[in-house]
Order: C-alpha cells, then structure tokens, then sequence
C-alpha cells in the first residue's frame, strides 16, 4: 500500500488497520535517571516471555537509547519513517525474547517536535504496519514535551517510575496534574524503583498520593516497588537487560510480578482498544487545531 496525502486515505489506512485489540501502555517518568527505559525493556521481555507479542517504542526521542541499552545495531529508525523513506515493519529491530523494537531518531531530531506532515506519517505508518502486536510499550520522554502528553493521553494505562527522591516525586506530580487537568487522565500506575526495601517502595507511594489526594482528581495504584539490585548495572555494562543476564536476581522479580499483573490489565471493551484508535488520540489535538 503506498502512502497518500490525502486525509481520507489515512483515515481508510485505520480502518483496514489491523484490527486486533492492542494494550497500550505507555512509561513515562517526571524526570530522567528514574530507570524509565530500564523498566520499559525488562517488562516488555517478561510479557514476552508471557507469550504475548510486544513492540517497544523509543519515543524517547533525544536519547534513542533502546537500542543502545541492549547493544542492537540500527541501520534505519523512526526519522526514516517519518520521512516517508522505509516502511515501520523496515525499521523494527528484534530483540531478546523476540521483543519488537521500533528505534527513535538518535539526536538529529527531537520528536517532540514532530511538524503536522510528520504526525499524519507516524499514523499512516501505523496504519500500515504487518508486525503482530498484542501490546504496544512506549517509552516517552522525561520531563513534560507535547510528545509525552500525547502519548499518555492515548494510552490505556500511564505508569509512572518515580524513585525516592525529592525531584522525582515533585516531576511525578507536575506530570501527573498536567495529564489530569489537561488531558483526562484520571488513573495512573505507580512503579517505585531502585528503593531498599518493600517498606521504602510503599512510604514512597504514600508520599505521592499524600499530596495527589489533597490537590488532584486521580486515582493512584502501587503496582510494583522494585528494588535496588547490584545486578542492574552489572547488566548494563554486559549490555543486557536484567531479567535476561539475571533472571532470579531481585530487581527480575519484581519485574516478572510487574508483568503478570500487566498481562491481566482488561483492554477497553469498546474501540479504544484499537490501535487506529490510540493513533487517532494520538493525534486528534493537531486535527482539532485544523495542523494535521
């Protein structure tokens, strides 16, 4: 199918979209060194292990690091999509487990700059991507870009990875305000991360609803404290994730637990567990200010 520029086009190119349902999850954190991307592709390996068919992507755009992370060679990514240069399924590199990688623009670009051409290229590429997906992990940007918004505005589930420290709980928090003022996100699923011990993980996650059930309308859910591990940064140095270098090791664990409770996480009954309809949230912000 070749792409068009016409609107009705892109909009046929989601409705012949493949029509399974998709669990769209995205990972996002209020700040960088959280452990956002770590977490993102040690769950994305145990779904898998689950039997369920992930594509990660690397919406993280400034930093491109999936990929890096795991030592995996990138010969195209994103940008070549957007440009209308490769097809998605072209640029999907595989990874352990047979997790699916789509790699960011390394640095050139920034996504959360993306120009109106480039989001109608992103759903158009969408629309026409082969690859089976059961469920969609992205991996959005630290801090609070046009991109991170919209992407947790059209997932079904926003986990948040907050550690315990100061910043990391007030960057939450302005993630968060923004994302439900702003944006109709009313419920959000709590990753404590690097923290000593089970108790930290919890008196991290009361810290944090401390203050959202004083000033926000949301609703928070503790859905996994995982601890700080040796190992983790011993995985890193091998360029593996950790649940594969180390798979008994605590922090593997937690992320096993993590993501048998993810497994279960009911899709939407309705359209919304689409992925043309994720891309049309995605997106509809631009189509309303008449951009896309």
């Amino acid at each position: 199918m070749h792409s068009h520029d016409n609107t009705d086009d892109q909009a046929n190119g989601l409705r012949r979209m493949n029509k399974q349902m998709v669990k769209v999850i995205s990972v996002t954190g209020g700040k960088g060194g959280v452990g956002k991307t770590n977490v993102t592709l040690n769950l994305a390996m145990s779904l898998a292990q689950l039997g369920k068919r992930v594509l990660v992507l690397d919406a993280d755009l400034g930093l491109a690091n999936c990929d890096v992370m795991l030592g995996l060679r990138v010969e195209k990514n994103l940008s070549h999509v957007l440009a209308g240069e490769a097809e998605l399924d072209d640029v999907i590199i595989d990874g352990p487990f047979g997790i699916k990688i789509i790699p960011a623009t390394s640095g050139s670009q920034n996504m959360t700059e993306l120009a109106p051409a480039e989001h109608a290229g992103l759903i158009r590429a969408f629309s026409e991507l082969q690859t089976p997906v059961d469920v969609l992990l992205v991996d959005t940007a630290a801090g609070i870009s046009d991109m991170v918004l919209s992407f947790s505005r059209a997932s079904q589930d926003v986990m948040v990875v907050v550690c315990d420290e100061p910043s990391s709980i007030t960057d939450a928090y302005a993630l968060m305000k923004i994302l439900s003022r702003d944006h109709g996100v009313e419920k959000f699923k709590i990753v404590a991360n690097m923290v000593r011990s089970l108790k930290e993980g919890q008196e991290l996650f009361a810290k944090l609803t401390r203050v959202t059930d004083r000033f926000l309308d949301v609703s928070l859910e503790l859905v996994a404290t995982i601890p700080y591990d040796e190992n983790v940064r011993k995985a890193a140095r091998k360029q593996k994730a950790f649940v594969e270098a180390f798979p008994k090791t605590p922090a593997s664990m937690a992320v096993k637990s993590l993501a048998l409770k993810a497994a279960k996480w009911p899709l939407p009954a309705t359209a919304s567990g689409h992925l043309e309809f994720f891309l049309e949230q995605l997106v509809q912000p631009h189509i309303d200010r008449g951009i896309a």
